[in-house]
């Protein structure tokens, strides 16, 4: 295969990022600890009675209609979570122990941008063991009116996102890539959340939104973007439903090496195709990096050594 693989990676240190939550409007923090290989992303949640862990896992996925929610969300749940996992995909790592003070992630910009710069303030640690993955090997499709996404073979790891909106602002809009560190950091990464004045409104009546602001939102009048800096991108939308379809698929529990392709996709679509994927064992496999290529590192400053080959592991279908 052209694709190249790498070892698990950790964080090097600690890191601790401060904000917001967009519905709460209160306090919000999060730390992300190193972790030993196959640990995977695990959430510790304070509570009125400790710390409720909850792995990052499509399993674990209680809500989607606002944000991905993971974990009960009336008692230890965790809202808003794709942003933060979008940007340890995205840079490629692959095991983090969270602790976070309470239901929500803390939204920042509305983007994985302070995310991705905690990443590179820390840096990242190679570790011993390979890297597993899941391979797509039959295409799986979900349909849902005019809505649909598909998972389909490719030798590398590529999102082809489609956006059709009825504003004049966003209509349709359309990106395909393949995933790597550098096209993260500096294609997706900064794209911001985004909707209408109208729609926060609606929210704001609901107790739902309350930090929702031009600092962490695009926010859309009529054909008019109210930030005064305007869009970072004109694509800017698809760019960030892209970021969220990398942090939703990263609850797969392994990087996916396929395509994803998604048309008017959201949360609830992105969800939906990796419960249709768990459902068929046939259609994918476990593969991990060929031992006898290890030496084959890249000079990719920063960030996990790549290695060429994979082979197929012997796990089973149960990812968790």
């Amino acid at each position: 295969m052209g694709m190249r693989v790498e070892r698990q990676t950790t964080l090097a240190d600690s890191v601790t990022l401060n904000g917001i939550g967009v519905h709460s409007g209160g306090p919000a923090s999060i730390t992300l600890h190193p972790a030993d290989a196959n640990s995977g992303i695990v959430f510790h949640r304070s509570t009125k009675t400790g710390y409720v862990e909850t792995k990052a896992n499509w399993q674990q996925v209680s809500a989607t209609s606002l944000c991905t929610v993971l974990g009960d969300p009336h008692e230890s749940g965790i809202s808003t979570v794709e942003h933060l996992m979008a940007a340890l995909r995205g840079m490629g790592v692959d095991n983090v122990t969270a602790y976070i003070d309470g239901p929500e992630m803390p939204i920042m910009d509305g983007s994985s941008e302070a995310f991705v710069e905690a990443i590179d303030r820390v840096g990242l640690k190679s570790l011993g063991a390979k890297r597993r993955y899941i391979r797509i090997k039959e295409k799986v499709r979900y349909v849902s009116g005019d809505q649909w996404c598909e998972l389909n073979p490719f030798d590398g790891t590529r999102f082809d996102i489609t956006i059709d909106f009825d504003h004049a602002k966003i209509g349709r809009q359309q990106l395909s890539f393949d995933l790597t560190p550098d096209y993260f950091r500096e294609n997706i990464s900064r794209a911001r959340t985004f909707g209408s004045v109208q729609d926060v409104e609606k929210l704001w009546k609901l107790g739902f939104a309350m930090g929702s602001s031009l600092e962490n939102s695009i926010a859309l009048d009529g054909e008019r973007v109210l930030n005064p800096e305007g869009t970072r991108w004109s694509d800017e939308f698809v760019r960030h439903k892209s970021l969220d379809a990398i942090g939703d698929l990263s609850l797969a529990g392994l990087p996916i090496l396929g395509e994803y392709r998604s048309y008017k996709g959201g949360h609830r679509m992105n969800h939906c195709i990796l419960v249709e994927l768990f459902k068929r064992p046939e259609a994918f496999e476990i593969v991990e990096a060929d031992a006898a290529l290890e030496e084959r590192h890249s000079r990719e400053k920063g960030h996990a050594e790549l290695i060429g080959g994979l082979q197929v592991a012997a796990f089973g279908p149960d990812v968790s």
